[in-house]
């Protein structure tokens, strides 16, 4: 049963680069629209079971439980907004790839914050960077549009690095339920406001762009990140973040299959050197928390645990 909820979860989310770059390239939804549904029906979904079990939740959040909150959500809208417009630019795989590197961020920014990792995670780091380095040097001599998709996907994985750890604040505390309305509905909100400022429509779609929206959400955001957070309950979280990690040529694949993409050698080369770094990332990272004697797991219930947002973005 684990296998099976393993590979719909990974297909789901590696379905998300090739659904949006399906939907933009074929209907009138823009990047925004896709972001701001995305998070608004995810909002509704979560608020479901809060409200009917305890809907006094909502008035318990705590002033630095929604600023940790907000801050998750503010990076989250402009983690969507630069993943989602960087698949307008750049192949598929490239910014699935790119965007992935959010577990690779998490450890740089822990380096800014004092914690000194052990070599494997810095020399999975470096084997990451340095994919990140081999695409986009390859797009450099493509076309500047596609060196721009590149760029905005890596800022898309540093944004989503940056929303792990200030959900992971605000889930010390926090339920799931509670947490994932609060911040998704406000995500929504925020990129609402964007879509404003930028003159990207939120409704008035075509069938077809309705119906991609509502693809990318089942998905990527229902069934693809539901399905791994269940798997956090009977499985090593070791193994889930290794199991996630095949989002990236999941998604290379689908992208090959039904829309046809093409990528010159070198690119692959990158990607599957992004995929190995942030292998060795992850295995470090256990190894470190072993050492430490610290929480294994990151989501684990109880005091003293610092539990993370929810897993993945896309």
């Amino acid at each position: 049963m684990n296998f099976l909820l393993a590979a719909v979860g990974v297909l789901g989310v590696a379905s998300s680069g090739p659904l949006i770059a399906a939907t933009l390239g074929a209907t009138s939804v823009s990047a925004l629209a896709i972001a701001f549904w995305r998070n608004a029906i995810g909002a509704v979904v979560m608020a479901g079971p809060v409200l009917v079990r305890s809907p006094r939740q909502f008035g318990r959040v705590t002033g630095i439980e929604f600023r940790w909150s907000l801050a998750a959500a503010v990076a989250l809208a402009l983690h969507f907004a630069c993943f989602i417009t960087s698949l307008q630019l750049t192949s598929v795989a490239a910014a699935t790839a790119l965007v992935c590197l959010q577990s690779g961020w998490i450890a740089v920014f822990q380096m800014f914050r004092g914690v000194r990792h052990p070599w494997p995670v810095l020399v999975g780091l470096g084997i990451a960077f340095a994919g990140v380095v081999t695409i986009t040097g390859f797009d450099m001599g493509t076309s500047p549009q596609a060196l721009l998709g590149d760029l905005l996907a890596v800022a898309g994985g540093a944004l989503a690095g940056m929303y792990t750890l200030a959900g992971g604040k605000a889930r010390q505390t926090m339920g799931t339920g509670i947490y994932t309305t609060l911040c998704y509905g406000m995500c929504a909100a925020i990129v609402a406001g964007m879509a404003l400022l930028a003159g990207q429509p939120l409704a008035g779609f075509e069938a077809a762009g309705w119906l991609g929206i509502l693809a990318v959400t089942v998905c990527a955001q229902l069934v693809g990140h539901t399905a791994f957070n269940h798997l956090l309950a009977t499985m090593s979280p070791l193994l889930v973040s290794m199991i996630i990690l095949l989002e990236i040529p999941g998604a290379a694949l689908l992208a090959a299959a039904f829309l046809g993409e093409t990528l010159p050698a070198g690119t692959y080369a990158g990607l599957a050197m992004i995929l190995v770094g942030l292998a060795v990332v992850v295995l470090g990272q256990r190894r470190s928390r072993l050492a430490r004697g610290g929480a294994v797991v990151p989501r684990a219930e109880g005091p003293g645990t610092e539990r993370l947002a929810e897993l993945g973005t896309d």
